[in-house]
């Protein structure tokens, strides 16, 4: 019989780890290498050609849809709102090993704030540059505090090889979440004038976390015949109010599509009828 009055045992591999929360905290970004099996990984990727190609052609015979693809060439694309492109990109959004770093850096009932996908060809966007900026909303959430509070947790997942510099890899500036001095507009315009900037290499199958806070933006590709392809979803406390991008997806996916725990992942007021949320 278990002897109620003994003190946990914890975990013999917490997750995160000690090491992994001080990586976060200090540099405002953790990578996680193999955090996807290279079978899911294929069939995320499977998943995000076919639902390009469909948005694509949406996007063709309704302009209004334009909103919701973004197109940069003839086949690099971004689309948002993505939980109803794929069961596979639903069930991301509550990934159980990813979880405990959700409640862990956010909290133990963190919400869902939103997602999208890209697809970037290195022979369409060669001449790109700038795009450095922080999430989340009023430039930000700079009108908020100094430094920007921890208010969305930014999840990254790598569908594409990027081991090695010049793919287009995210480019981060570790600790700059806790700066109060934002880098001036003449930085932000050229890329490789941002101090301390790095690029994060790392392969298919990488899970990358990092802070609303965290200077970032993608690296120039180095070669016309390199793609980067990612996953994006972020995360947000239980008591902020609910994301623009909600406001995208059908009320089927709201009351039949989503699972009990799914659920849980959204504001009540989305659903029909609402649902009571205990939020404290």
């Amino acid at each position: 019989m278990t002897n109620p009055a003994a003190p946990a045992v914890p975990p013999a591999n917490p997750v995160p780890s000690t090491e992994e929360k001080f990586l976060f905290e200090n540099n405002g970004y953790l990578v996680v290498e193999n955090f996807l099996k290279p079978d899911h990984v294929a069939r995320l990727l499977g998943a995000l050609d076919r639902a390009v190609v469909r948005r694509r052609v949406r996007r063709e015979a309704n302009p209004a849809e334009a909103r919701l693809t973004l197109v940069n060439g003839a086949k690099s694309t971004r689309i948002l709102y993505i939980l109803e492109d794929d069961p596979l990109f639903l069930e991301l959004m509550d990934w159980p090993p990813l979880l405990p770093y959700v409640r862990e850096f956010i909290g133990p009932r963190a919400h869902y704030h939103a997602s999208d996908a890209i697809v970037e060809h290195g022979s369409e966007l060669m001449s790109r540059k700038g795009g450095w900026h922080i999430d989340g909303h009023d430039e930000g959430y700079r009108t908020l505090s100094s430094p920007v509070a921890l208010l969305q947790l930014k999840v990254g997942y790598y569908l594409t090889d990027m081991t090695q510099p010049g793919n287009a890899n995210l480019t981060v500036v570790p600790g700059s979440h806790r700066t109060p001095h934002p880098p001036t507009r003449e930085e932000l315009g050229r890329r490789e004038s941002v101090p301390g900037a790095v690029q994060v290499c790392a392969p298919a199958g990488s899970m990358i976390l990092f802070h609303n806070a965290l200077w970032h933006a993608a690296a120039p590709f180095a070669s016309p015949e390199h793609r980067r392809t990612m996953l994006y979803y972020a995360y947000e406390h239980h008591w902020m109010m609910a994301a623009e991008g909600h406001w995208g997806y059908s009320k089927d996916f709201y009351n039949r599509q989503l699972s009990p725990a799914q659920r849980a992942c959204f504001h009540g007021f989305l659903f029909d009828p609402p649902e009571h949320r205990h939020f404290f």
